[in-house]
């Protein structure tokens, strides 16, 4: 498989310089917020590591060079290369890796497995880092004045909820404005370092690998701790490979390459310069690198910036979850398209005050930067190492490289991200359980859904009767035929749904036109036009329709019906009406699941929005036949 990119398609609405300055504001906003904290942590007195010269130097070291070898070297050069026709994340690399593998083999089901831990960690780092961002922007506050402290929480609260109303509302309408400032925030990131880094230039010295060498070498064990610290200045990486569908690979890489990483380095070299100059700038060296009267502009700018990259973060959670619905590894949600032009803007009001709910706590919790930090971490760092290992899976099936280069640059890889992680680990006593314990909750929720969708489908499956065969027994014994047309969502193509003999059973009539339709989720981000649509007129006034969408594509099943007009199949939309099965799911002893993931799968059935909003169907003409179903 080549490994193009939609970086024409991008390229051919925008000029490169252009599209790079959108992509800044969407991807690149979490990291780089990270100054904001991640010095501080690194520095921070409670790892037992004096504040010395070559302790700044150290730690500033190991940030250049985690910067370097992750993002740059490993996301940017690397995983950017695994897109899924153009697209990037989670999702896109697991149907990538699994290509070609049989849907029941050892190896798809591991590749899910570990993919899907992936995903339920990123819905960790979801709450986690609006939370963090927004409480160490406000936080500046406390540079100002030692009065603005009992404020700090209260204010970030206000924030955060007006950020999650005006979800609703979609990003379509301010994300033109995210792009500039955003560039902004990293010239002023720029400016602040060089102003420091100015008064005291020996500090560069720092950019030499050999300081983050000897660091850890003369005292390896509270390096090992440090290194979960060191860790904050590279949260918010996975955004250049989930979001390189929007954009493309060469505007994110010259964002990255051009802009985000000269200015974040020039920021940590200034901060660690005043620290060399003000061993007592430790408690927020980021708002004191920034002259005195400038601070007041920067601690609004920051909230900005912190705003724009928790926006990013949510709507990611949104999109991600769009995704493992039509993948069927959730159930279905209300979802709302906010923009008419922009496709892949959505809003899930469940998910959006699900986080909310859960950011609050954080914050009530924790209180401060420093204290969530501890919370921060294992959610990223995990889900990192499931990139890497799904790298190396790519780069041996897909791009058939030779071992002798997998083995090594894999090893290098997952040393360093596993290195992260298990320094990451170290901080569940302190916070980091939760997002662990978030990921676990939803990891088990994804995969009691599939698994639960499974046994439903094998038990409808028992009782199915054979498409041809009935319809065969209809043109001889024909029923009654109202007038007007019938669509039947079905599963599968080739058995009768379980609404239509529902609806036959207990009204003993068929219409003019039965029209069966089955949408099928492929495991690719779009299906081309060609291959989206199937119409098979059969007898007896049956029309089967088979529709192959992508897991970034939406369904609207009337537009789709208009557009069968081409393929021979007419139909009036007001005499047309649409049959849903509505099961009842009962949990039982037969084999399958454990009893309460069986009651665990009901809840979430029972509680999941309906397939008629799902495909927004007119609500006037939607009929639901339920039938019982045991598991």
């Amino acid at each position: 498989m080549s490994n193009h990119s939609s970086d024409s398609d991008t390229v051919a609405r925008a000029s490169l310089p252009a599209t790079t300055i959108v992509a800044l504001g969407v991807v690149f906003g979490d990291i780089g917020t990270s100054p904001l904290y991640a010095l501080k942590e690194g520095m921070n007195p409670e790892h037992g590591i004096a504040l010395s010269q070559a302790s700044v130097f150290g730690v500033l070291s190991l940030i250049v060079w985690t910067l370097t070898l992750v993002v740059s070297l490993k996301y940017a050069l690397l995983v950017m290369r695994a897109d899924n026709h153009g697209e990037g994340g989670m999702l896109s690399i697991m149907t990538l890796a699994s290509q070609g593998l049989s849907a029941d083999s050892r190896r798809r089901l591991a590749i899910v497995a570990l993919c899907l831990v992936g995903t339920a960690l990123f819905y960790g780092d979801s709450v986690v880092t609006p939370a963090i961002s927004v409480i160490s922007a406000v936080e500046g506050l406390e540079v100002i004045s030692p009065a603005f402290q009992k404020f700090v929480v209260p204010i970030a609260l206000l924030i955060l909820l007006g950020l999650f109303m005006l979800q609703k509302l979609g990003t379509g309408r301010v994300g033109r404005f995210f792009g500039p400032i955003t560039v902004f925030w990293f010239a002023c990131l720029a400016a602040v370092g060089v102003y420091q880094i100015a008064q005291n230039p020996a500090v560069l010295l720092a950019l030499s690998p050999t300081y983050a060498i000897g660091f850890i070498i003369s005292d390896p064990v509270k390096s090992f701790i440090l290194l979960g610290s060191v860790f904050l200045a590279v949260t918010g990486v996975e955004a250049l490979y989930a979001d390189m569908g929007h954009f493309g690979r060469a505007p994110l890489r010259m964002g990255w390459f051009a802009i985000v990483f000269p200015a974040l380095v020039l920021n940590y070299f200034g901060q660690g310069a005043l620290l060399l100059a003000d061993p007592a700038a430790i408690r927020n060296p980021f708002f004191l690198a920034v002259p005195e009267w400038g601070r007041i502009p920067m601690v609004v700018l920051a909230t900005v910036a912190t705003v724009i990259a928790s926006q990013a973060t949510i709507s990611g959670a949104f999109s991600l979850t769009a995704q493992a619905m039509k993948l069927g590894y959730c159930p279905r949600m209300r979802i709302h398209h906010t923009s008419a032009t922009e496709k892949g803007q959505v809003y899930v009001p469940l998910i959006n005050w699900s986080l909310f709910a859960l950011v609050v706590i954080l914050v009530l919790e924790f209180r401060s930067s420093s204290n969530l930090a501890a919370a921060y971490g294992i959610a990223v760092a995990g889900t990192m190492v499931v990139t890497s290992i799904m790298l190396m899976v790519v780069a041996v099936r897909i791009w058939k490289w030779r071992a002798w280069v997998t083995v090594p640059l894999g090893a290098l890889l997952l040393v360093v991200d596993c290195g992260f992680l298990s320094s990451n680990l170290l901080k569940i006593p302190d916070g980091g359980w939760f997002p662990a314990l978030l990921g676990i909750l939803i990891y088990m929720l994804l995969v009691t859904w599939r698994k639960g969708r499974r046994l439903v489908a094998n038990r409808l499956a028992e009782d199915a009767l054979p498409l041809i065969p009935f319809i065969e027994s209809i043109a001889v014994a024909p029923p009654h035929r109202a007038m007007g047309a019938a669509v039947f969502m079905t599963s599968a193509s080739n058995v009768v749904p379980h609404a239509l003999l529902h609806n036959l059973k207990h009204n003993q009539v068929l219409h003019e036109q039965v029209v069966l339709l089955n949408v099928e989720t492929e495991e690719v981000p779009r299906v081309p036009k060609e291959r989206r649509l199937t119409v098979e007129l059969l007898d007896a006034g049956f029309v089967q329709v088979i529709v192959r969408v992508g897991y970034l594509e939406e369904v609207d099943i009337e537009a789709i019906l208009r557009s069968c007009e081409q393929k021979g199949l007419t139909i009036e939309p007001m005499l047309t009406s649409y049959f849903l099965a509505r099961d009842n799911v009962i949990p039982t002893d037969l084999p399958g699941m454990a009893l309460w993931r069986e009651h665990l799968f009901v809840w979430m059935y029972r509680n999941g929005a309906r397939a008629s909003d799902f495909f927004r169907l007119p609500a006037n003409r939607v009929v639901e036949l339920g039938s019982q179903v045991e598991i």
